[in-house]
């Protein structure tokens, strides 16, 4: 399930405000990239009170109630996905005076109400992006190596380390594999449990399976061999959604690679995060191939925006949340004007593979339809990396 949106209500001059009840996690991250400093958000919230009995007693109690504050400061916990919102409030409140300072922390199914002065076209889009019920989860993978394994959804919008199993597997013994087996044994059995607590079957289209050598395929094994001995019918239904691919390592990192085998690009042809890969990869062969064809860099990009030369744009959300308002507005203008011209936009979350590795290259670059002549003036220092 997305999040819902219960009201919008958007002006011509594109101020107003909006209605949401985030249902999931991955919700707060949708959020945070919504909200910025100078907005005011209305939520349900816990207020700490100072009592008085009628005896003098003075005592504390926690009381809920409503409050509109004027964002300040955003903080997000991208473990625990948890948005805390720092602000003054804005209405009398019988708890709360005016302009006291109070923190929200977002809850999972309480609505709220955020208004702008200004909503443009890449935060309108975001709201659409996160109240689509399809582009949620449909992707978990399970890379691997002998006694270390890591699971993790991948969304739309993240790439979520849900589990990480570490157990020591002592060397074969000449002679002797006994220790061997009972640890391996061991490590499979904790790596089934993992996948069985944070794997939503009836979300997640395709598990891959990835490791070096033949450690899949022994898991595997194990996993279906258990699943018939204790006859688990949810892992029995869902076989047909296993998918074993080479990785060259167990560790969070090779999920890099996994995304981009053309035979897994194949099987998530429909999910976002595929095409955000596939976009990053193009961009690379031009760099290769053509190098007048692909730019990187806020200067050059706006340059070739300029020339009406943009194929697709790549560029990450993190440009987005930058708290500098004619910066952020720099951004939005490119991706409106590129989008104008009939090029293909492709927003990437910065908490994705993908995402990090376009933060590498300043956050936006794009594919052009023609070549321009190398603009090698000094990039301008605009694109700095402060968030």
């Amino acid at each position: 399930m997305a999040t819902s949106l219960l009201h919008k209500d958007i002006e011509k001059d594109n101020a107003g405000q909006v209605t949401l009840m985030p249902e999931e996690a991955e919700d707060m991250w949708h959020t945070y990239n919504l909200l910025q400093v100078g907005d005011s958000l209305r939520a349900s919230t816990i207020r700490k009170v100072q009592t008085e009995s009628p005896t003098g007693s003075v005592g504390s109690s926690r009381v809920r109630t409503t409050l509109t504050l004027c964002v300040e400061t955003i903080d997000f916990d991208s473990q625990a996905c948890q948005l805390r919102v720092k602000g003054t409030n804005l209405e009398e409140n019988q708890y709360v005076k005016m302009g006291a300072y109070h923190t929200i922390e977002l809850e999972l199914n309480r609505k709220f109400t955020l208004a702008k002065k200004s909503w443009d076209s890449v935060v309108l889009d975001r709201i659409e992006q996160a109240c689509d019920a399809t582009q949620k989860a449909d992707v978990a993978a399970v890379v691997m190596q002998e006694g270390l394994a890591n699971l993790v959804l991948v969304t739309p919008a993240m790439t979520l380390l849900r589990a990480k199993v570490e157990v020591t597997i002592p060397r074969k013994r000449r002679g002797s594999c006994t220790q061997h087996e009972k640890a391996l044994e061991r490590f499979y059995e904790a790596v089934m449990q993992a996948i069985l607590r944070h794997i939503n079957f009836d979300v997640v289209k395709c598990i891959l399976v990835a490791s070096p050598g033949f450690v899949k395929d022994q898991f595997i094994t194990y996993l279906f061999k258990e699943a018939v001995r204790h006859d688990n019918k949810i892992l029995l239904e869902n076989r047909p959604k296993f998918m074993l691919v080479h990785s060259s390592s167990g560790h969070k990192y090779s999920l890099k690679e996994i995304l981009s085998d053309p035979t897994v690009t194949n099987r998530l042809s429909d999910t976002k995060a595929a095409g955000e890969v596939k976009a990053l990869e193009d961009f690379y062969k031009m760099l290769q191939h053509e190098p007048d064809r692909a730019f990187y860099g806020l200067a050059h990009v706006e340059k070739a925006a300029e020339a009406l030369a943009i194929d697709t744009l790549l560029i990450s959300d993190k440009l987005f949340r930058h708290q500098d308002v004619p910066t952020r507005s720099r951004y939005v203008r490119l991706v409106d004007n590129v989008r104008d011209n009939g090029g293909n936009v492709r927003i990437f979350s910065s908490l994705h593979v993908s995402g990090e590795q376009l933060t590498q290259l300043s956050g936006v670059a794009a594919i052009l339809r023609f070549p321009i002549a190398d603009l090698s003036e000094p990039e301008d220092d605009s694109s700095s990396d402060d968030d």
